[in-house]
């Protein structure tokens, strides 16, 4: 294969550790008789205008107009049409990464700025740069804890992520990390509290939880964490930021860490990407931070500067002994939400989370004389409910998509034993009617 710069030996011990000989070999076992088409093949040449074409024909396929109630991690909330505009102006919009601060103030000021505001938003210390997504942060914070604590135990409970939870089991699967999963029973949306109490140990480095958790629920995690620095492990939180401007921080809960997904802060739901990952510690974990972090400083005119500081942790100085090796340059994204929060503002902010958990107490409503939807949880909830369905909620998702709603997320996808629940997220965006709508289309559809 051309391009890919794997040496003969390189081959040789990746073909030998999937059990084949060569390629002709995998191909032959795979009943792939011309595994490169012929150049025959390609249709001929097209213009600019044939070419737009195309894509507008493809791109139509697309459900792009779905009113959409889906969460999970990735939220549909209003962006302020001047984000955009000032984030993609040319001194910005660039993936250069600011090792000269004399040529990188203005970068290097945004950089600072932002960690301000997850520090503020998290109630913890410090912050870095940023990071891949909320998945890539998880697995940095378990990282860290390894380093601080010198333990390999991480106890996670399966109220996390799903998708950041198969993230760390990837990730850590050379790194000398031992991922123990506390389940949720599924007639429970809260996290079993006792057990993961209970699991934690002396040989425990860190014990991650999810707040508010996948399913909506907002659980007390006092007791864990306070066992958790009994025995001086580390508590990470895996946190939604926009719940952040009610909620309690972090910080003020006795976690050592938060970390998590600033897709909700200002970027677009994009088939995946490019997200957001963040990260908040306490200040005593300030040299085992991963990534990038901006320092204010004085010159020798006594005017401020800003530069990357602490830099012997990262990989272009110390690559074998540095904090983590994650070195694409995120700033874009980090500035996207910078942006975002500054267009806001305090009050701005807290109002998108009011009106989050207020019209989702309007669907709560609008559901209560249903005799066969269930509303399930003991009413502690920010966005996000899981819903009791009397048939697959997968069905009905297909049931609901010709209609133009993309109803919610189906929790036997990531969950056995939760076929009929369905997680439902309302955001800012959802006006009443729209919610009105959804309660309508859950009543009428056809369970039999």
């Amino acid at each position: 294969m051309p391009y890919i710069a794997n040496t003969d030996s390189d081959r040789a011990e990746m073909f030998a550790a999937i059990g084949y000989r060569d390629f002709a070999d995998m191909w032959q076992r795979a009943q792939v008789t011309e595994p490169v088409p012929p150049l025959t093949a390609l249709p001929e040449g097209m213009s600019e205008h044939e070419l737009l074409q195309l894509f507008q024909q493809l791109s139509q396929q697309n459900n792009s107009g779905l009113l959409s109630f889906l969460g999970g991690g990735y939220y549909d909330h209003l962006i302020p049409a001047a984000l955009d505009a000032i984030v993609s102006r040319s001194e910005f919009y660039t993936a250069y990464t600011p090792y000269q601060p004399e040529a990188s103030q203005g970068t290097l000021q945004t950089i600072y700025e932002y960690q301000s505001a997850i520090c503020r938003l998290t109630g913890l210390q410090i912050a870095n740069a940023s990071l891949y997504d909320g998945g890539s942060a998880v697995f940095e914070a378990a990282l860290l804890s390894k380093r601080v604590t010198r333990r390999s135990q991480i106890i996670i409970s399966a109220g996390v992520s799903p998708t950041f939870r198969a993230m760390l089991r990837t990730y850590s699967a050379y790194q000398d990390l031992t991922i123990q999963e506390i389940p949720v029973a599924p007639n429970r949306l809260c996290d079993d509290l006792d057990a993961l109490e209970k699991a934690i140990s002396s040989d425990t480095a860190a014990v991650i939880l999810q707040y508010p958790n996948f399913f909506g629920c907002i659980p007390d995690f006092s007791a864990v964490t306070a066992k958790a620095k009994k025995l001086r492990a580390l508590s990470i939180a895996v946190c939604y930021p926009t719940a952040l401007a009610l909620l309690q921080p972090p910080g003020e809960l006795n976690f050592d860490l938060a970390v998590g997904e600033a897709q909700p802060l200002g970027l677009s739901l994009a088939c995946g990407g490019p997200y957001l990952g963040f990260m908040a510690a306490k200040s005593e974990y300030m040299r085992k931070m991963p990534g990038r972090i901006a320092g204010r400083t004085t010159d020798l005119d006594g005017k401020t500067g800003y530069v990357l500081t602490l830099q012997a942790r990262e990989q272009h100085i110390r690559r074998e002994n540095a904090m983590s090796n994650i070195c694409s340059n995120q700033n874009l994204c980090a500035l996207t939400a910078l942006v975002y929060l500054t267009l806001l503002g305090k009050q701005g902010f807290q109002e998108v989370a009011r009106q989050c958990a207020s019209k989702t107490a309007f669907l709560r409503q609008c559901l209560a004389d249903s005799p066969e939807i269930k509303v399930l949880g003991d009413g502690t909830f920010f966005n996000e409910l899981t819903l009791e369905l009397p048939g697959p909620a997968d069905k009905f998702v297909r049931q609901a998509l010709p209609k133009g709603c993309a109803p919610g997320l189906p929790l036997g996808l990531y969950y056995p034993g939760r076929e009929k629940q369905l997680l439902v997220a309302v955001t800012e965006k959802r006006t009443r009617a729209e919610i009105t709508t959804l309660a309508k289309i859950l009543k009428e559809a056809a369970w039999n």
